[in-house]
């Protein structure tokens, strides 16, 4: 989401005559920022802290800060760093267009019922493109910030995205990759998810269609059965667990159990045996035994996910873990996360040493940045795999590729 974020500022910025340059040569910079963890905002601070140099060398040098560090902290950002120059939260990006960018000042954090719709996008894929369908979160997860910097759950009228679609297909893209912090919930009118999914699977140009977040207490049946009967519907589904134990998941406000967890898995399977399923982890959430951590290990081993993305839990301001006690220490978060990835890494060989000698399609999408491959594309249940080319290939072509070489991270084919 954040990235699309920076494609939309690219294009937003192209619109009004700049181009991309270097830091050192550039006339505007803008840090577009993360706060869903906290190592991810104190690498903003530090880069903050030391654009103060630019602004030295160049004292018409302009500096903005935008995403969700802006939306927290607002004007604060502009008391602390007095070389920033305006501040702008998740949904002000179009004062980018609406404004000339060196005449922007003080922090605009304000949040809207509406949805402006922001049409000018520098994507940085000619194949692949990331789609918002909605903003926001009605969740309230309580060790989550999103809720708090990117506001309440809004959806995009399903005509605009169809329209945004097909204008997609219309440029050559195969691929969109739908936006939104829990997909399940997305309502336009009458029409929800399913319904959105079962329009882009027929226009024609796009070859795939994938979806990321999903969250598992609204993950229905309608969507369950979509993989099976959607062609363009890829065979893979992010679907974050964060913990094994049913007392933590009540603790984190999940609502669901570990059981209603296991039970989606098994509805999925039994729809498409091969799907791919990854999940995120938070590991030393407030409360968190020792037993508890063995569930999620336990999880782990039960559901043999294709990749996790696991996470030390942090504390995270306005939330209500952030006021827990029983926090638990940080060498004890160390340990468990080391065991979650050393058990995780272990079930990954295994899943991807499975494929070894299958064929599989995949959509090169672009340049190896690998000795020895010429491309680098992902097969429908979102694997990255490396090619050779035969002198016929190029970037968008959808190809049948026989696993030769399965590794943890990526996988290396042959055509």
């Amino acid at each position: 989401m954040n990235e699309h974020d920076s494609e939309k500022i690219a294009g937003l910025l192209e619109q009004k005559g700049f181009t991309q340059s270097k830091i050192d040569d550039s006339d505007l910079v803008i840090i577009n920022t993360c706060s869903i963890r906290k190592k991810a905002e104190d690498k903003f601070y530090s880069q903050v802290g030391r654009f103060a140099s630019l602004k030295k060398r160049n004292p018409y040098l302009k500096i903005g800060v935008v995403g969700c560090v802006a939306q927290q902290e607002g004007s604060n950002i502009l008391k602390r760093y007095g070389h920033v120059d305006f501040v702008l939260g998740t949904m002000q990006l179009n004062r980018l267009l609406k404004h000339d960018p060196f005449y922007i000042k003080d922090a605009h954090i304000e949040y809207s019922n509406n949805i402006e719709e922001i049409n000018f996008v520098k994507r940085k894929s000619s194949v692949k493109a990331l789609v918002n369908i909605m903003f926001g979160c009605n969740n309230f997860c309580s060790y989550c910030v999103v809720p708090y910097t990117r506001g309440p759950e809004k959806s995009r009228g399903m005509k605009n995205i169809l329209e945004e679609i097909t204008d997609l297909a219309e440029k050559g893209y195969k691929e969109v990759m739908l936006l939104g912090q829990n997909v399940n919930s997305y309502k336009s009118g009458d029409n929800d998810f399913v319904d959105l999914l079962k329009e882009i699977n027929n226009i024609n140009g796009i070859e795939r269609i994938r979806f990321m977040t999903s969250h598992p207490k609204d993950l229905s049946d309608r969507l369950i059965n979509s993989f099976g009967e959607l062609n363009k519907l890829c065979e893979h589904i992010h679907l974050p667990l964060q913990s094994g134990s049913s007392r933590i998941l009540k603790l984190m406000n999940r609502c669901y159990n570990y059981q209603d967890y296991l039970n989606l898995i098994s509805r999925l399977r039994s729809k498409v045996p091969d799907i791919a399923i990854t999940t995120d982890i938070i590991t030393g959430f407030p409360y968190e035994t020792e037993e508890d951590h063995k569930d999620t290990l336990k999880a782990l081993q039960e559901i043999e996910f294709d990749g996790i993305f696991s996470f030390k839990y942090s504390k995270r301001p306005g939330t209500k873990a952030s006021s827990f006690d029983n926090q638990v220490e940080e060498d004890v978060k160390e340990r468990r996360l080391s065991e979650i990835n050393n058990l995780q890494d272990t079930i990954t060989d295994k899943k991807n040493e499975y494929i070894k000698g299958r064929k599989v399609e995949v959509l090169i999408d672009d340049i190896s940045d690998k000795k020895d491959f010429d491309f680098i594309g992902r097969t429908r249940t979102n694997k990255i795999v490396y090619l050779k080319s035969n002198n016929k290939l190029k970037i968008g072509d959808i190809v049948s590729v026989i696993i030769k070489n399965p590794k943890r991270h990526n996988l290396e084919g042959e055509i």
